[in-house]
Protein backbone atom coordinates (compact mmCIF):
# COMPACT_ATOMS: atom_id res chain seq x y z
CA UNK A 1 0.00 0.00 0.00
CA UNK A 2 1.55 3.50 -1.37
CA UNK A 3 1.46 6.62 0.48
CA UNK A 4 -0.84 7.71 -1.94
CA UNK A 5 -3.57 5.27 0.01
CA UNK A 6 -6.16 6.98 2.01
CA UNK A 7 -6.13 6.76 5.70
CA UNK A 8 -9.36 5.60 5.60
CA UNK A 9 -8.49 2.54 3.11
CA UNK A 10 -5.32 1.82 5.42
CA UNK A 11 -7.60 1.53 8.81
CA UNK A 12 -9.90 -1.01 6.62
CA UNK A 13 -7.59 -2.95 6.43
CA UNK A 14 -5.95 -3.18 9.22
CA UNK A 15 -9.33 -3.75 10.46
CA UNK A 16 -9.93 -6.87 8.30
CA UNK A 17 -6.54 -8.65 9.34
CA UNK A 18 -8.25 -10.71 12.43
CA UNK A 19 -11.72 -11.54 11.02
CA UNK A 20 -14.61 -9.36 12.02
CA UNK A 21 -16.03 -10.66 14.72
CA UNK A 22 -19.72 -12.47 14.08
CA UNK A 23 -22.32 -10.36 15.57
CA UNK A 24 -23.48 -12.27 18.60
CA UNK A 25 -24.64 -10.49 21.66
CA UNK A 26 -23.14 -13.10 23.69
CA UNK A 27 -19.49 -12.67 22.80
CA UNK A 28 -19.62 -8.63 24.11
CA UNK A 29 -21.29 -9.54 26.89
CA UNK A 30 -17.32 -9.75 28.71
CA UNK A 31 -16.82 -6.03 27.45
CA UNK A 32 -20.39 -4.92 27.90
CA UNK A 33 -21.57 -6.85 31.34
CA UNK A 34 -24.15 -3.93 32.70
CA UNK A 35 -26.12 -4.01 29.17
CA UNK A 36 -29.28 -5.71 28.90
CA UNK A 37 -29.12 -7.68 25.18
CA UNK A 38 -32.16 -8.99 25.43
CA UNK A 39 -33.78 -6.03 25.51
CA UNK A 40 -33.36 -4.40 21.84
CA UNK A 41 -35.00 -3.14 18.43
CA UNK A 42 -32.21 -4.63 16.31
CA UNK A 43 -34.01 -7.68 14.06
CA UNK A 44 -30.44 -8.40 12.56
CA UNK A 45 -27.50 -8.92 14.57
CA UNK A 46 -25.07 -8.63 12.27
CA UNK A 47 -25.80 -5.13 11.06
CA UNK A 48 -23.56 -4.32 14.07
CA UNK A 49 -20.27 -4.55 13.43
CA UNK A 50 -16.97 -3.99 15.36
CA UNK A 51 -15.23 -0.18 13.97
CA UNK A 52 -12.08 -1.44 15.24
CA UNK A 53 -11.26 0.63 18.37
CA UNK A 54 -13.49 -1.40 21.75
CA UNK A 55 -15.43 0.44 24.07
CA UNK A 56 -14.09 4.17 25.21
CA UNK A 57 -11.10 3.42 22.57
CA UNK A 58 -12.64 7.26 20.95
CA UNK A 59 -12.80 8.80 24.03
CA UNK A 60 -15.53 10.91 24.49
CA UNK A 61 -14.91 14.45 25.83
CA UNK A 62 -16.84 15.53 29.37
CA UNK A 63 -17.74 19.24 30.46
CA UNK A 64 -15.46 21.02 27.82
CA UNK A 65 -12.99 24.11 28.00
CA UNK A 66 -14.13 27.67 26.23
CA UNK A 67 -12.39 30.76 25.33
CA UNK A 68 -13.54 33.94 23.62
CA UNK A 69 -13.90 33.74 19.86
CA UNK A 70 -11.96 36.81 19.57
CA UNK A 71 -8.85 35.41 21.37
CA UNK A 72 -8.61 31.96 19.13
CA UNK A 73 -5.66 31.85 17.09
CA UNK A 74 -5.79 28.04 16.12
CA UNK A 75 -8.48 27.24 13.96
CA UNK A 76 -8.24 28.70 10.14
CA UNK A 77 -11.44 30.68 9.10
CA UNK A 78 -12.27 27.43 6.72
CA UNK A 79 -12.57 25.00 9.32
CA UNK A 80 -15.94 23.11 10.15
CA UNK A 81 -17.37 24.17 13.70
CA UNK A 82 -20.77 22.72 14.98
CA UNK A 83 -22.25 25.85 16.30
CA UNK A 84 -24.98 25.71 19.64
CA UNK A 85 -27.19 28.65 19.77
CA UNK A 86 -29.27 28.66 22.28
CA UNK A 87 -31.82 31.35 24.10
CA UNK A 88 -29.96 32.89 27.04
CA UNK A 89 -26.63 31.34 26.21
CA UNK A 90 -23.29 32.75 24.45
CA UNK A 91 -23.06 30.85 21.54
CA UNK A 92 -20.74 28.20 21.11
CA UNK A 93 -18.67 26.61 18.44
CA UNK A 94 -17.10 23.05 18.83
CA UNK A 95 -14.75 22.68 16.41
CA UNK A 96 -14.95 19.48 13.85
CA UNK A 97 -10.88 18.91 14.27
CA UNK A 98 -11.57 17.67 17.76
CA UNK A 99 -14.70 15.66 16.86
CA UNK A 100 -13.42 13.92 14.36
CA UNK A 101 -11.24 11.62 17.04
CA UNK A 102 -13.88 12.06 20.30
CA UNK A 103 -17.19 11.77 18.17
CA UNK A 104 -18.84 13.17 21.39
CA UNK A 105 -18.63 16.13 23.48
CA UNK A 106 -21.11 16.28 26.75
CA UNK A 107 -21.68 19.77 28.05
CA UNK A 108 -24.43 21.61 29.62
CA UNK A 109 -25.18 25.02 28.38
CA UNK A 110 -27.28 27.32 30.40
CA UNK A 111 -28.24 24.47 32.27
CA UNK A 112 -29.22 22.15 29.72
CA UNK A 113 -27.28 19.39 29.50
CA UNK A 114 -26.30 18.61 25.73
CA UNK A 115 -24.39 15.92 23.43
CA UNK A 116 -22.65 17.13 20.20
CA UNK A 117 -21.88 14.04 18.37
CA UNK A 118 -20.20 14.03 15.26
CA UNK A 119 -20.08 10.57 13.20
CA UNK A 120 -17.22 10.95 10.30
CA UNK A 121 -18.48 7.87 8.17
CA UNK A 122 -21.67 9.04 7.91
CA UNK A 123 -21.26 12.76 8.13
CA UNK A 124 -23.93 12.96 10.54
CA UNK A 125 -23.57 16.26 13.33
CA UNK A 126 -26.23 15.92 15.94
CA UNK A 127 -26.53 17.49 18.91
CA UNK A 128 -29.21 16.15 22.10
CA UNK A 129 -30.76 16.97 24.91
CA UNK A 130 -29.15 14.49 27.50
CA UNK A 131 -32.52 14.37 29.59
CA UNK A 132 -34.51 11.30 29.35
CA UNK A 133 -37.12 10.10 31.69
CA UNK A 134 -34.48 7.88 33.27
CA UNK A 135 -32.28 11.03 33.80
CA UNK A 136 -29.64 12.74 32.63
CA UNK A 137 -27.25 10.52 30.67
CA UNK A 138 -23.80 11.08 29.55
CA UNK A 139 -22.51 9.15 26.29
CA UNK A 140 -19.56 7.61 25.41
CA UNK A 141 -18.33 5.56 21.81
CA UNK A 142 -18.87 1.68 21.69
CA UNK A 143 -16.77 1.25 18.95
CA UNK A 144 -19.60 -0.66 16.78
CA UNK A 145 -20.71 0.38 13.69
CA UNK A 146 -24.32 -0.08 12.48
CA UNK A 147 -25.07 0.87 8.36
CA UNK A 148 -21.09 2.73 9.07
CA UNK A 149 -23.10 4.67 11.38
CA UNK A 150 -21.80 5.43 15.42
CA UNK A 151 -23.33 3.34 18.16
CA UNK A 152 -23.54 5.00 21.54
CA UNK A 153 -23.60 3.84 24.76
CA UNK A 154 -24.90 6.01 28.15
CA UNK A 155 -22.78 5.45 30.96
CA UNK A 156 -25.74 5.13 33.32
CA UNK A 157 -27.49 2.35 32.11
CA UNK A 158 -24.64 1.00 29.53
CA UNK A 159 -28.04 0.79 26.78
CA UNK A 160 -26.57 1.75 23.00
CA UNK A 161 -27.65 4.50 20.93
CA UNK A 162 -27.50 4.79 16.76
CA UNK A 163 -26.13 7.91 16.63
CA UNK A 164 -27.77 9.19 13.16
CA UNK A 165 -30.94 8.82 15.01
CA UNK A 166 -30.69 9.13 18.29
CA UNK A 167 -32.53 6.52 19.50
CA UNK A 168 -31.62 3.41 21.77
CA UNK A 169 -31.17 0.37 20.38
CA UNK A 170 -30.08 -2.14 22.81
CA UNK A 171 -30.54 -2.33 26.71
CA UNK A 172 -32.94 -1.02 28.96
CA UNK A 173 -33.97 1.96 27.54
CA UNK A 174 -34.34 0.32 23.81
CA UNK A 175 -37.33 3.10 21.98
CA UNK A 176 -35.96 5.90 24.21
CA UNK A 177 -35.08 8.68 21.50
CA UNK A 178 -33.28 11.84 22.24
CA UNK A 179 -35.00 15.47 21.28
CA UNK A 180 -32.38 16.55 18.61
CA UNK A 181 -31.57 20.38 18.75
CA UNK A 182 -30.73 23.22 16.11
CA UNK A 183 -27.29 22.95 15.43
CA UNK A 184 -25.27 23.24 12.43
CA UNK A 185 -21.86 22.87 10.47
CA UNK A 186 -20.20 26.52 9.43
CA UNK A 187 -16.27 27.53 8.67
CA UNK A 188 -15.21 29.00 11.60
CA UNK A 189 -15.07 32.36 10.18
CA UNK A 190 -18.58 32.43 9.68
CA UNK A 191 -19.19 31.82 13.18
CA UNK A 192 -16.76 34.67 14.56
CA UNK A 193 -18.04 36.85 11.85
CA UNK A 194 -21.16 36.66 13.45
CA UNK A 195 -20.73 35.75 17.03
CA UNK A 196 -17.17 37.69 17.38
CA UNK A 197 -17.82 37.34 21.16
CA UNK A 198 -19.16 33.79 21.26
CA UNK A 199 -17.24 30.80 22.86
CA UNK A 200 -15.08 27.81 20.99
CA UNK A 201 -13.84 24.90 22.82
CA UNK A 202 -10.33 24.69 23.44
CA UNK A 203 -8.30 21.78 22.27
CA UNK A 204 -8.55 19.05 24.26
CA UNK A 205 -5.64 17.15 26.53
CA UNK A 206 -5.46 14.24 24.61
CA UNK A 207 -2.39 13.39 22.50
CA UNK A 208 -4.19 13.96 18.97
CA UNK A 209 -3.07 15.47 15.07
CA UNK A 210 -5.66 17.83 15.51
CA UNK A 211 -6.42 19.33 12.07
CA UNK A 212 -5.73 16.35 10.22
CA UNK A 213 -8.09 14.23 9.08
CA UNK A 214 -7.73 10.53 9.64
CA UNK A 215 -10.03 9.97 6.91
CA UNK A 216 -8.25 11.30 3.93
CA UNK A 217 -10.37 10.90 0.73
CA UNK A 218 -13.42 9.24 2.41
CA UNK A 219 -15.73 11.59 0.95
CA UNK A 220 -15.03 10.95 -2.55
CA UNK A 221 -14.80 6.97 -2.25
CA UNK A 222 -16.92 4.95 -4.49
CA UNK A 223 -18.52 3.19 -1.20
CA UNK A 224 -19.00 3.76 2.79
CA UNK A 225 -17.18 1.67 5.04
CA UNK A 226 -18.26 -1.60 6.44
CA UNK A 227 -21.65 -1.13 4.73
CA UNK A 228 -23.07 -4.04 2.67
CA UNK A 229 -26.54 -1.76 1.84
CA UNK A 230 -27.89 -0.95 -1.56
CA UNK A 231 -26.34 1.94 -3.27
CA UNK A 232 -28.59 5.18 -2.78
CA UNK A 233 -31.67 5.83 -5.50
CA UNK A 234 -31.84 8.30 -8.20
CA UNK A 235 -28.24 7.87 -9.08
CA UNK A 236 -27.01 9.79 -6.14
CA UNK A 237 -23.78 8.64 -5.05
CA UNK A 238 -23.31 6.91 -1.53
CA UNK A 239 -21.40 9.31 -0.17
CA UNK A 240 -22.80 12.86 -1.73
CA UNK A 241 -24.14 14.65 0.99
CA UNK A 242 -27.69 15.25 1.57
CA UNK A 243 -29.82 17.63 3.86
CA UNK A 244 -32.32 15.67 5.99
CA UNK A 245 -34.84 17.11 8.29
CA UNK A 246 -36.88 14.09 9.83
CA UNK A 247 -37.95 11.74 6.96
CA UNK A 248 -36.60 14.20 4.06
CA UNK A 249 -33.41 14.67 1.90
CA UNK A 250 -32.36 17.49 0.03
CA UNK A 251 -28.91 16.74 -1.94
CA UNK A 252 -26.67 19.16 -1.27
CA UNK A 253 -25.87 19.89 -5.01
CA UNK A 254 -29.07 20.89 -5.67
CA UNK A 255 -29.17 23.27 -2.49
CA UNK A 256 -25.64 24.90 -3.72
CA UNK A 257 -26.75 25.24 -7.03
CA UNK A 258 -29.67 27.51 -6.23
CA UNK A 259 -28.44 28.95 -2.60
CA UNK A 260 -31.96 28.81 -1.54
CA UNK A 261 -35.15 26.03 -1.14
CA UNK A 262 -38.46 27.14 -0.10
CA UNK A 263 -39.80 23.51 0.54
CA UNK A 264 -41.99 21.38 3.00
CA UNK A 265 -42.68 24.94 5.16
CA UNK A 266 -38.87 25.49 5.42
CA UNK A 267 -36.29 27.68 3.84
CA UNK A 268 -32.94 25.94 3.32
CA UNK A 269 -30.02 28.03 2.80
CA UNK A 270 -26.76 27.18 1.58
CA UNK A 271 -23.55 29.46 1.73
CA UNK A 272 -19.75 29.05 0.35
CA UNK A 273 -16.69 28.78 2.75
CA UNK A 274 -16.73 25.73 4.64
CA UNK A 275 -14.24 23.07 4.20
CA UNK A 276 -15.16 19.56 3.77
CA UNK A 277 -13.59 17.71 7.44
CA UNK A 278 -13.35 14.38 5.26
CA UNK A 279 -11.34 15.66 2.09
CA UNK A 280 -7.65 16.59 2.06
CA UNK A 281 -5.53 15.27 5.09
CA UNK A 282 -5.20 18.82 6.01
CA UNK A 283 -8.97 19.67 7.62
CA UNK A 284 -8.58 23.33 6.55
CA UNK A 285 -7.90 22.69 2.81
CA UNK A 286 -10.54 20.89 2.17
CA UNK A 287 -12.63 21.66 -0.66
CA UNK A 288 -15.33 23.82 -0.55
CA UNK A 289 -18.88 22.24 0.61
CA UNK A 290 -20.62 25.09 2.15
CA UNK A 291 -22.39 25.25 5.22
CA UNK A 292 -26.24 24.91 5.50
CA UNK A 293 -28.83 26.27 7.47
CA UNK A 294 -32.91 25.15 7.63
CA UNK A 295 -35.68 27.43 9.15
CA UNK A 296 -38.78 26.82 9.25
CA UNK A 297 -41.35 29.76 7.62
CA UNK A 298 -41.12 31.72 11.14
CA UNK A 299 -37.45 32.14 10.96
CA UNK A 300 -36.76 29.69 13.34
CA UNK A 301 -33.70 27.16 13.57
CA UNK A 302 -34.82 23.26 12.60
CA UNK A 303 -32.87 20.24 13.58
CA UNK A 304 -31.38 18.84 10.93
CA UNK A 305 -28.67 16.75 9.48
CA UNK A 306 -25.76 16.66 6.40
CA UNK A 307 -25.11 13.29 6.32
CA UNK A 308 -24.21 11.30 3.22
CA UNK A 309 -26.74 9.76 1.18
CA UNK A 310 -26.12 6.01 2.04
CA UNK A 311 -26.74 6.91 5.20
CA UNK A 312 -30.54 8.34 4.90
CA UNK A 313 -31.29 5.25 3.19
CA UNK A 314 -30.29 2.94 5.33
CA UNK A 315 -32.07 4.37 8.12
CA UNK A 316 -35.21 5.84 6.47
CA UNK A 317 -35.66 3.06 3.56
CA UNK A 318 -38.90 5.27 2.89
CA UNK A 319 -38.25 8.62 3.48
CA UNK A 320 -38.94 11.11 0.48
CA UNK A 321 -35.85 12.29 -1.51
CA UNK A 322 -36.59 15.67 -2.73
CA UNK A 323 -34.82 15.67 -6.24
CA UNK A 324 -36.63 18.31 -7.45
CA UNK A 325 -36.20 18.44 -11.71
Amino acid sequence: MGAAVPTFRLILFLCLLPAIAVADPARWRSEWPQTDFSMTSVTDWSEIRSGGPGKDGIPALDAPKFQSAAQSGDLAGTEPVITLELEGAVPRAYPVRYLIWHEIVNDTVAGLPVAITFCPLCNSALTFDRRTPAGVLRFGVTGKLRHSDMVMYDRETQSWWQQAEGRAIVGTLTGTTLRALPTWMESWAAFRERHPKGLVMVEPAFNRSYGRNPYRGYDTAAKPFLYDGAPPPHGIAPLARVVRVGDRAWPLTRLARLGELREAGLVLSWRAGQASALDTANIAQGRDVGSIRVRDASGRDVPHDVMFAFAFDAFWPEGTWMIGR
